[in-house]
């Protein structure tokens, strides 16, 4: 096993510098960088003196060579593409991020700061799409076919054919406008200091029901079905006849035998749905709630081109991606003992 692992992670270098490299590469040629921002915002700001009377203000003329350069030199593009990429390499490796260009302060920092709110959103989706599904999907495998699995499988694949931020501004116009049962943004009140602890826990909840609702219900069907169906296939073997033959009850059949190799799938995909719940899916609802997490980060980091927080999370989250990939592997073999990684 050991030399499977580092076969692997040396396998994770040229991926992740291929992941850099593109984005990198993709980056030069994108229109709007920081310093062309930083020259439109300069130009709108002379604009708008020049209307308010200071006609002789030199801004409205442009920006000098010699500033340009300063400007240039500031944000790192003074020096040619493949030595910023080597240096960016070079800082990655001791994981130093860099420095964000518009909100004066280093990468890390951002991270730790809107990371709270992707982790409180990840969690309970985690928690709740696995609390939730897997024993729906056994109560539909043992009812397969009646009444309740047909009503319940429907219910199911309603809210996956349902986007996750339709589903929210429904949430929100009925339960947060019309209703105004819940709040329309944030996880806080603004007299959060002020509550005890058990008013700080019921704000808490009070908030994040609206967005946790909309990002939990469409992956209730993916988990349920896949539960369901490993539990039929595993109800047809033989194993399982010679255990009823043998005169076990049925209980002791389904949840000590069949439960048992029918969360092999559903445990080696824990870490991936983990992690993901934390990185992906969340940047709509974190916009449409007003939640500054990671995911509205790096839309804006995008937006804006701040080329650090957008590499620096890249890197990161692939690193991570990466990482919970070979977990997940090592999950088979530590689940199921008949897989052997050679």
């Amino acid at each position: 096993m050991f030399a499977y692992i580092l076969k692997r992670i040396l396998l994770m270098l040229p991926t992740l510098l291929g992941v850099l490299l593109l984005t990198f590469v993709v980056i030069q040629f994108v229109p709007g960088g920081p310093v062309e921002q930083y020259l439109a915002e300069a130009k709108a700001g002379a604009g708008r003196a020049a209307e308010g009377g200071s006609l002789s203000y030199r801004g409205a003329q442009g920006v000098d060579e010699k500033r340009l350069a300063q400007i240039k030199a500031l944000y790192g593009f003074d020096k040619p593409a493949p030595e910023r990429f080597w240096i960016m390499l070079k800082n990655f490796a001791r994981f130093d991020l860099g420095q964000s260009f518009f909100q004066n302060k280093d990468v890390w920092t951002l991270i730790r700061e809107k990371l709270p709110v992707s982790v409180s959103l990840g969690l309970w989706t985690f928690f709740l799409s696995y609390g939730i599904s897997v024993p729906l999907g056994i109560a539909k495998a043992v009812r397969a076919g009646t009444r309740f699995d047909w009503i319940t499988t429907l219910i199911v694949l309603t809210g996956y054919a349902i986007p996750g931020f339709v589903l929210g501004v429904a949430l929100l116009v009925i339960f947060g406008g019309q209703l105004q049962w819940f709040p329309l943004r944030g996880l806080t009140s603004a007299n959060w200091d002020a509550l005890s602890l058990g008013g700080k826990i019921v704000d808490y909840l009070w908030h994040i029901t609206l967005p946790v609702t909309a990002m939990v219900l469409g992956s209730f069907a993916v988990v349920t079905m896949l539960t369901k169906n490993a539990f039929l296939e595993e109800i047809r073997k033989q194993y399982v006849l010679t255990a009823r033959a043998k005169g076990l009850g049925e209980r002791q059949v389904l949840w000590r035998h069949v439960l048992r190799n029918v969360m092999i799938p559903l445990v080696t995909g824990f870490p991936a749905a983990f992690v993901g719940a934390f990185f992906t899916g969340a940047l709509l609802i974190e916009t449409l709630f007003s939640l500054d997490g990671l995911g509205l980060l790096s839309y804006e980091s995008v937006i804006r081109r701040d080329y650090p927080v957008v590499l620096g999370t890249l890197y990161l989250f692939t690193l991570i991606g990466l990482l919970t990939k070979l977990v997940s592997d090592l999950c088979y073999v530590w689940v199921d003992p008949r897989v052997k990684f050679d």
